[in-house]
């Protein structure tokens, strides 16, 4: 069953309460988003340690072929 952009955003907001995060539904499908992370807490960490937070935030969401989200276009980055 796909997934609802405020599902994913509800689940990123557990890990990162105070982060700016815009998702995007990219084909209108409800299985191809987009998604913006903008927290303080990537400050200093190379992009792969940022999305790798993101991604154990969706909790397995993304895991394999059954996962609830089948494809995500993740940025991340710390405020400017």
């Amino acid at each position: 069953m796909p997934m609802q952009a405020q599902e994913i955003e509800d689940l990123i907001r557990e890990t990162f309460p105070d982060a700016k995060i815009t998702i995007t539904d990219l084909a209108g499908d409800g299985n191809h988003y987009a998604a913006e992370v903008v927290d303080e807490s990537f400050r200093g960490r190379n992009r792969v340690q940022q999305q790798r937070a993101v991604y154990a935030a969706l909790k397995g969401k993304m895991d394999g072929p059954s996962g609830d989200l089948h494809a995500l276009a993740l940025t991340t980055k710390a405020p400017d």
